[in-house]
């Protein structure tokens, strides 16, 4: 397994602060979806300014669990907080004893009161909200899809110019389809499952998106081995702002890419519970509906 990780690792995988006061944020997404409970789990870490000092400077994870329950706990102290730079992973605790770098599986629970860590292959934490609700989970997870074609180098998301650091924010893919075993502990219920679809990515930078939309799956009934992801948004590029799109689908060991700028992309978003794009390219044409019934949730993000 470790030699497939390392080949699906995809770029910008590592830590991106330059270590300086500017302002500065990292954002991680990590599903796993359970279709025996009929439920999702997402996780949302995120550390802000971490040179420290400054108003929004500290961490935080968020979960979205069933029915769309939410859950939050912020770490002001940016010193528990690490990541690795040259591949993924990160932690963050709120115990300034502990050492602020990866620990060993079966040692995390026993030295970590309130906390999560997470590399590409295993993801563990617990947070305890003082009003009583608690959440614990730990998962293996083995690697399908990172963006790109299975048996090739992984690509950038936002192409080639995203190692510049023109963009405001960056944004990647880390896994577009993989396998996770494990359980979550949710408020007093244990959810335990093999094999379930999981998926990962990232954003990083100085600035947030005045307006985006997201769309993924990787848990299609009748085709296990699909993953769709669909994104848009307004983001900064220099001094000017653009706005953007695209849609990447895995299938069979290869990847299909669709991005506004390269070929025809148009798409139609409600404010909440309707998404339409269509896009083509010299062989394909694609056509992805979204629909929401439900109100959804509400999660925090870097805006002002």
């Amino acid at each position: 397994m470790a030699g497939n990780v390392i080949s699906l690792q995809t770029p910008h995988s590592g830590y991106h602060w330059d270590g300086s006061a500017r302002r500065f944020f990292e954002g991680w997404y990590f599903r796993v979806t359970l279709p025996t409970y009929g439920q999702s789990f997402a996780f949302m870490y995120s550390i802000d300014d971490p040179a420290g000092g400054m108003p929004q400077s500290g961490g935080a994870a968020q979960i979205l669990g069933p029915n769309e329950a939410y859950f939050c706990r912020t770490f002001p102290n940016v010193k528990g907080f690490w990541a690795w730079r040259d591949r993924m992973g990160l932690g963050h605790w709120r115990d300034s004893s502990a050492q602020s770098s990866y620990l060993p599986l079966d040692t995390f629970f026993q030295t970590v009161r309130e906390g999560y860590q997470v590399t590409a292959t295993l993801h563990q934490g617990q947070l305890i909200d003082p009003t009583g609700p608690t959440a614990a989970w730990q998962y293996e997870t083995t690697p399908v899809y990172g963006w790109g074609d299975a048996s090739k180098p992984q690509r950038s998301t936002a192409g080639w110019l995203s190692h510049l650091q023109i963009f405001e924010p960056g944004w990647q893919v880390l896994m577009a389809h993989g396998l996770a075993t494990g359980w979550i502990d949710w408020q007093g219920q244990r959810y335990e499952f093999q094999n379930a679809p999981a998926y990962a990515e990232k954003n990083w930078g100085g600035a947030f998106p005045t307006q985006w939309f997201w769309l993924q799956c990787n848990a299609f009934e009748a085709e296990p081995d699909l993953a769709v992801t669909a994104a848009g948004g307004i983001r900064q590029v220099l001094t000017r702002q653009e706005a953007v799109a695209l849609i990447g689908l895995h299938y069979q060991g290869k990847f299909y890419k669709f991005f506004s700028s390269q070929t025809p992309l148009a798409w139609e978003v409600a404010p909440w519970g309707r998404w339409q794009l269509t896009a083509e390219n010299e062989t394909h044409r694609l056509t992805l509906v979204g629909k929401a019934r439900d109100a959804g949730g509400w999660v925090r993000v870097p805006t002002r």
